[in-house]
């Protein structure tokens, strides 16, 4: 008698602790396969690249735009600061008097809200029309705080269908900006002059309100010559032609043209570069020397001036600080 009570709670015991066992191995969740493992990996690495995607389009934004008067435009959508432009003081810039006022009362307008014109610098080589755009934005700069300066955006010539993604950027930003095309031209069937023509005018969006185009070209039209008398010749008619490529060069409100400079202008300019920069010799053998030096590369330009300014005070152990 005394073993079946013995027995049956045993029994008793084994269905109770079997009872209990059963449901914890329904709650256990099934062993993550390594498929599922690598498809968990992919999400978070996925969501990390995302994050770090977002932090850079903001620092590519407002910040970076904050963070520096001038910037060089990337076709992959990044702006990088420019700490310190290659420039020439204002003053410096010699026999261009009437063309720098011209530039600075529009660069001045439109930095004060006002309307201004698209400007197109174009003319003889090494006669300072990059060098009068970049003085002419530190001019405007001078006396203006860090909310209201003025901004200035390099894009270079093969990166000119990627305008209209500058234009985005830019158009709902605070500052003004000059964005500026250094030697702009185009040869044969280049066909991104498009966009250009398309920002400038005619485009739904249209330019934004806050941005200014400056181009240098040694070409007033933009195209060469022959180019240019090569199409109306086989063409049936001449006059339209051309007319879709010329009008590019119509649709900057502000012309601007650079001509070879006098002797007396070239020496103004050489005097001018070494008073600055305190390279001492007596005048008529700087005259001398400066004459010869433009004899010898075979023109008389702001650009010469300067290259001889250097090899004088090279000569002379004077540093140029720029």
């Amino acid at each position: 008698m005394s073993k079946k009570p013995q027995k049956s709670g045993s029994k008793t015991g084994s269905k109770a602790s079997t009872g209990k066992a059963a449901p914890s191995a329904t709650k256990r969740p099934p062993a993550a396969s390594g498929h599922d493992r690598e498809d968990r990996i992919v999400r978070a690495l996925e969501a990390i690249a995302a994050g770090l995607a977002a932090g850079t389009t903001k620092a590519s934004g407002a910040d970076v735009l904050a963070s520096a008067d001038a910037f060089i435009w990337h076709p992959n959508g990044r702006l990088a600061p420019v700490p310190r432009v290659n420039r020439v003081e204002l003053g410096l810039l010699k026999g261009i008097d009437r063309l720098r006022d011209i530039l600075i009362e529009n660069t001045e307008r439109f930095a004060n809200g006002f309307p201004a014109n698209n400007a197109l610098l174009w003319g003889a080589r090494g006669m300072g029309k990059s060098s009068l755009v970049k003085a002419a934005h530190a001019a405007i700069n001078v006396n203006r705080g860090p909310d209201d300066r003025l901004k200035l955006i390099e894009i270079h010539r093969e990166d000119i269908e990627t305008l209209p993604a500058l234009m985005t950027l830019l158009r709902s930003s605070p500052f003004h900006f000059i964005v500026f095309c250094d030697d702009l031209s185009f040869d044969g069937n280049d066909a991104s002059y498009k966009s250009l023509k398309a920002v400038l005018e005619g485009g739904i969006e249209g330019r934004p309100d806050n941005v200014i185009l400056y181009a240098t070209s040694n070409r007033r039209h933009l195209l060469p010559r022959d180019m240019m008398e090569n199409e109306r010749s086989t063409a049936i008619n001449p006059g339209e032609a051309v007319e879709e490529k010329v009008s590019l060069s119509d649709r900057f409100g502000l012309w601007l043209g650079f001509h070879r400079c006098s002797q007396d202008e070239y020496l103004a300019m050489v005097k001018g570069y070494c008073g600055h920069f305190g390279i001492r010799l007596g005048e008529a053998e700087l005259e001398r020397e400066a004459l010869e030096w433009s004899t010898t590369r075979g023109s008389r330009s702001g650009r010469v001036a300067w290259q001889f300014t250097q090899e004088i005070a090279g000569r002379l152990g004077v540093k140029i600080k720029t």
